[in-house]
């Protein structure tokens, strides 16, 4: 225990950094988190532990995420999985001064505006649960299992387009990731490739 200890400080003192955090992974549990949701609460993926959650990254300015708030698909998709006992977190990642930063204010007002339907929206203007998550767009979709693993992660669906239009027709790969897993089967297409504007992290940090 001791020469692990010395060759971790000799490691660190020449300048060798740890190892960077494991990506998330299809099948494995789901990166812990904790942030402040716009109620003022500290809020946990501990909180919901047993139940199926969903993680949506959002910007308030991106026109994808426009698309799918204004023509009021991304509401109903909340309303209706949260009727069912699915636990739906909104996350914005977007640092201060960057698109889309909320302040717990500015979410609520958000929130109304768009008759957001979810169950909680998390503040992570620090960027540790995007990054934790490496959540690269918005939106940009995660599904967690009842046994806390990932079992979707990808885009909303197979059109990435800010055009409204391109709703008709589209895979609505989360609906359908939540339909596979409340149905009991394995989820059919688990990985797709996220679409919309950059999370806008801040590039200092």
């Amino acid at each position: 225990m001791t020469i692990s200890r010395t060759l971790l400080s000799l490691a660190f003192s020449l300048g060798v950094t740890a190892p960077a955090l494991a990506a998330p992974q299809l099948g494995q549990p789901a990166p812990a988190f904790k942030a402040m949701d716009d109620q003022g609460h500290v809020r946990s993926l501990a909180d919901f532990a047993g139940k199926t959650v969903v993680l949506e990254w959002t910007n308030s300015g991106c026109p994808y995420v426009g698309k799918h708030y204004g023509s009021g698909t991304m509401q109903a998709l909340q309303k209706k999985e949260t009727a069912d006992g699915v636990v739906w977190l909104t996350i914005s990642s977007s640092a201060p001064d960057m698109q889309g930063y909320f302040t717990a204010k500015t979410a609520k007002a958000w929130a109304a505006k768009q008759h957001w339907a979810g169950t909680d929206i998390l503040l992570d203007s620090a960027g540790k649960i995007g990054r934790a998550y490496e959540a690269k767009n918005t939106p940009h979709m995660f599904v967690i299992d009842k046994a806390g693993k990932i079992a979707y992660m990808g885009g909303i669906d197979d059109r990435p387009y800010s055009d409204p239009e391109s709703l008709k027709g589209a895979k609505p790969y989360v609906a359908l990731a939540l339909a596979d897993l409340k149905a009991g089967r394995p989820v059919a297409t688990p990985v797709s490739q996220p679409y919309g504007c950059s999370v806008k992290y801040n590039s200092a940090e």
